[in-house]
């Protein structure tokens, strides 16, 4: 998660304002796909089963028109044949003949018997087969447990009567208790109308040819009439949830069986308890539903591409202006103080009216950034020159009395000429001391500065050190501040070789190294100690107010003043050995200087 924060922090802010805008988009879209999708889905299934439910209305009402009908001749049997006829001197095969030949496209036959099972009258007329027991039949027994009731079976092969054909038909049974009168007297008999199971069969299989989903027809105990697949499901190849649909009441439901999500309409047929059930499986309206999916992936992938465009050309537009503005002040973050760079008219201000407004604002904050680095920029000129001017003053006269007095003491002895080479030398020395009030000057003066100075103290140590001069003439017109080479000739003059008598070596060398500028006074010396080297360029040195002219600290410091970086000096010593201070600058032409100084 820090990891996803910190890359999120280093984006741009076009780039952060698209991707936000367009995991946004995408989300809605596809929450709005996904609502629609799932409207779409249950739009279809409603419409699906609204459709089963007048289909559904119309079976039941073909249904009951046609039980109604079978009721009606079997009323009219009952009623106007059976009841008003005196069985011991008539008969009633011709009414029955008549009804049968009425309706005999949905008639199998029409029997009358008696309690015991005798057959009294029959239509057609055919031989009863031999062994069969009218007694034990179900509809036989159905109808005498409830008397008062008409009974419907389920389907089942006619086994009264033998066919000439050899052909046996399904039928369902409608059975009734009739009263028989013989000689005056009443006695319970049974009416059976076999209706031809072919009628209901087709009239289901013509709604199931179509559609979605199938209708099927179970009594009440969820014994199956009519099911598409009944001879699949006898034999065990497909599995029906009949039972639990018989057991539930009118109306809808969805379930999941066999592994399938189904929406369930149930529809219960008048007087027979029969129950129609309409059966849709989900899985037959992926057609309809994969179409709508495919729609709504094409339009998310249609969106997805407009508003990816999209969102880049508004945050393109939004963060440009934060983007020119950004870019005109990238310098302002490295800190720049160069006032040709630091130009507040350079400062972009477009865009919005926030972005305008912050845009003048930072131009505002520029200009007094401007003018306060102008001025820390002067203060600092000041503070450094007042620094340098210090150091500066804290040259020790001393050296020039005893030169003085050297020369004083010639001109006693006569010895003219070294009198006014001293002098000379000395006048060539103040000349560039003095170098018009400037701190910096060539390294070529500074050498000739060195040169009069070892001049002068040749003169005065007659004998006592030799001395050599090495620099490299690619860097006499480089710029470094004056009087710096000559303190460290003087610590080695006093401190190193003063007391050699003649042995005594000073080399001064200037080279060019990694693109800067050294400069070493080498001598044969004592050394120095380390616990006083440890010390030799820090504060404690300077407190111990001893050391040569301006000693070591005070050169160190006025390089460090005037070059930042790792400027100044470096002291190496062994005792006995000698020692090695050397100046490190970098490397600036004279004209390269005095143009930034002017410009400054």
């Amino acid at each position: 998660m820090n990891f996803i924060k910190e890359e999120y922090k280093k984006r741009s802010l076009q780039w952060t304002i698209s991707l936000s805008f367009t995991l946004i988009s995408i989300l809605a879209t596809a929450l709005m796909a996904i609502a629609f999708y799932t409207h779409s889905t249950n739009t279809i299934r409603s419409n699906t089963v609204e459709m089963n439910k007048q289909i559904v209305d119309q079976v039941s009402l073909n249904l009951n028109s046609y039980l109604r009908k079978m009721m009606g001749i079997s009323d009219t049997m009952c009623y106007s044949v059976i009841k008003n006829t005196d069985l011991t001197y008539e008969k009633i095969n011709k009414e029955m003949n008549l009804l049968y030949e009425a309706n005999k496209d949905n008639l199998t036959s029409i029997v009358c018997a008696s309690e015991d099972g005798a057959i009294i009258a029959a239509s057609p007329v055919s031989t009863r087969k031999p062994g069969v027991d009218l007694k034990k039949e179900k509809w036989f027994l159905d109808a005498f447990d409830e008397i008062e009731n008409i009974h419907f079976s389920t389907p089942h092969v006619q086994n009264i009567f033998d066919n000439s054909n050899y052909r046996y038909f399904w039928v369902v049974s409608l059975s009734r208790v009739v009263e028989l009168t013989n000689m005056g007297n009443v006695r319970n008999g049974i009416l059976l109308v076999d209706m031809n199971y072919s009628a209901i069969e087709q009239m289901f299989e013509k709604i199931n040819n179509g559609g979605v989903g199938f209708v099927y027809l179970c009594d009440g105990d969820g014994e199956i009439i009519y099911h598409p697949m009944q001879k699949a499901i006898y034999a065990g190849l497909v599995k029906e949830n009949n039972i639990a649909h018989a057991a539930h009441a009118d109306g809808v439901f969805s379930e999941k069986f066999d592994g399938q999500e189904r929406d369930v309409l149930v529809r219960t047929v008048g007087y027979t308890g029969w129950k129609i059930i309409s059966v849709t499986p989900v899985s037959e309206l992926a057609p309809d539903l994969g179409q709508i999916r495919n729609y709504l992936i094409m339009v998310f992938i249609m969106s997805f591409i407009i508003i990816i465009f999209g969102n880049y050309i508004i945050s393109y537009v939004v963060t440009d202006p934060i983007r020119k503005l950004e870019d005109s002040i990238a310098y302002l973050e490295e800190g720049v103080t160069n006032q040709d760079i630091m130009n507040e008219e350079d400062i972009f201000i477009g865009g919005s009216h926030e972005i305008r407004h912050l845009g003048r604002t930072i131009k505002s904050m520029v200009h007094q950034m401007r003018k306060l680095t102008d001025d820390m920029v002067k203060e600092q000129k000041a503070k450094r020159k007042s620094e340098l001017d210090a150091l500066q003053s804290q040259i020790n006269p001393h050296f020039l009395y005893n030169t003085l007095d050297s020369v004083v003491w010639m001109i006693e002895g006569e010895r003219y000429k070294e009198a006014i080479s001293m002098v000379t030398a000395l006048a060539q020395l103040f000349r560039i001391s003095l170098s018009k009030g400037n701190n910096i000057i060539t390294i070529h003066d500074e050498i000739i500065h060195a040169k009069n100075y070892l001049s002068i103290q040749q003169v005065r140590y007659k004998n006592k050190f030799t001395a050599d001069i090495d620099i490299d003439p690619a860097i006499e017109n480089c710029a470094t501040i004056k009087l710096i080479v000559q303190p460290l000739l003087e610590n080695a003059i006093y401190y190193g070789v003063e007391h050699m008598d003649g042995e005594g070596e000073i080399h001064l060398k200037g080279y060019e190294k990694d693109g800067d500028i050294y400069i070493s006074v080498s001598d044969n010396g004592m050394g120095i100690p380390k616990e006083v080297l440890d010390t030799l360029l820090t504060d404690k040195a300077r407190s111990r107010g001893k050391g040569s002219g301006i000693g070591l600290w005070n050169v160190n410091q006025r390089i460090q003043i005037y070059f930042k970086g790792d400027y100044g000096l470096m002291v190496e010593s062994e005792l006995d050995e000698g020692t090695t201070v050397t100046i490190h600058l970098p490397k600036v032409q004279i004209d390269e200087y005095k143009k930034e100084e002017n410009a400054g």
